[in-house]
C-alpha cells in the first residue's frame, strides 16, 4: 500500500492560473509529494458564470483528471468550492479538500481592535450561500464588508501584472472604502495572491492581507496523515494539464508559477492566515 501511494499524485484543480497560488504553498509544506495541477482553460472564468454551470465544468474536469493515478484533490477556486465541494464529497471515497475566504481567522483578528474586513472575491462566491452563511456564523461583530473584483481574474489570466493599469484599477475599486477603517483585506480568489505585492504598497500600512492557502494546505496534511496517504518517495514534481489541452497555456503555467514563487519572497514576513 505504501508504495502505491507514494507513486500516487495529488491533484489540484482551478479554473486557470489561480490555484498556482495553492500549488505553491504545497510544494513547501508537502516537499515528499508529487502533483498534478489542472486548469479548466475552457471555461474560465467561474466568478461569473452561474452555479450551475460551474457544477457542470467542475465535473467534466474531474473525469479528465481521474485519468491520472491521484490520491487526494484540492479544489483550488472558492468559486468552485462553494458550487461543487459537497456534491463531490458525496460521489467519491478519495479526499477532497475545498477552500472557502479566510473569514474566520480575519474576525478573529479584527474583533477587539475597532477595525473592519474586507473580503474580495468574484461575484458567484460572494453570492454562494456559502460563503453568507460563513459570514453569517463568524460575523458576530458585523464588521465583515464583500468587495466583487471579477475583472481581476481576466487580468491575471492575461498575465496583465503593469503596476500602473493594476494599481489603477485597485484605487478605483476601493475608492468608496474609507481604508483607514479596515484592519484586514481578505483575498477570497486564489487569482488575488499575485497582486499582493502591489496590495502592499498601496493599502494603508497597518492592513493585514491574508488568504486560505495555507490553511487550505495544512488541512490537506492532516487528512492525508490520517488516512496514511502521505507520501515519503516524491520530490515536488509537478505535471500541468487543462482542459483546452493547448501547449501554449501549458506554458503560461509553468511561467505564472515561477513568477508567483519569484515574487513570494517580496511577502516574508507579512501575515499571512487561514
Amino acid at each position: 500500500m505504501k508504495n502505491q501511494v507514494n507513486n500516487m499524485r495529488i491533484a489540484l484543480f482551478d479554473s486557470g492560473l489561480g490555484g498556482l497560488t495553492v500549488l505553491s504553498e504545497a510544494v513547501k509544506q508537502l516537499p515528499e509529494e508529487d502533483f498534478l495541477f489542472f486548469a479548466d482553460t475552457l471555461h474560465v472564468p467561474y466568478g461569473t458564470k452561474t452555479k450551475e454551470q460551474v457544477q457542470d465544468f467542475v465535473r467534466e474536469s474531474l473525469n479528465q483528471i481521474l485519468q491520472e493515478d491521484i490520491k487526494a484533490l484540492v479544489i483550488a477556486c472558492n468559486t468552485a468550492t462553494g458550487a461543487a465541494a459537497a456534491e463531490l464529497r458525496r460521489e467519491y471515497n478519495f479526499p477532497i479538500i475545498g477552500m472557502e475566504p479566510a473569514v474566520k481567522p480575519a474576525v478573529e483578528m479584527n474583533r477587539d481592535t475597532g477595525k473592519r474586513v474586507l473580503v474580495a472575491a468574484t461575484p458567484l462566491t460572494l453570492h454562494q450561500s456559502k460563503y453568507t452563511q460563513l459570514v453569517s456564523r463568524v460575523d458576530d461583530h458585523s464588521i465583515v464588508d464583500s468587495l466583487p473584483l471579477p475583472e481581476l481574474v481576466a487580468y491575471c489570466e492575461a498575465m496583465q501584472f503593469d503596476p500602473d493599469v493594476i494599481e489603477a484599477y485597485f484605487r478605483e475599486k476601493f475608492a468608496s472604502y474609507d481604508l483607514n477603517d479596515y484592519g484586514t483585506l481578505v483575498l477570497g480568489c486564489t487569482h488575488f495572491p499575485f497582486y499582493k505585492p502591489l496590495l502592499r504598497r498601496i493599502l494603508p500600512a497597518h492592513m493585514d492581507i491574508i488568504d486560505g492557502s495555507r490553511g487550505t494546505v495544512r488541512r490537506l496534511r492532516q487528512v492525508l496523515a490520517e488516512r496514511k496517504l502521505l507520501g515519503s518517495k516524491g520530490n515536488g514534481d509537478i505535471r500541468f494539464a487543462c482542459s483546452s489541452r493547448e501547449p501554449e497555456y501549458l506554458r503560461k503555467m509553468q511561467q505564472a508559477f515561477e513568477l508567483y514563487r519569484s515574487r513570494e519572497t517580496v511577502n516574508e514576513g507579512e501575515k499571512v492566515t487561514g
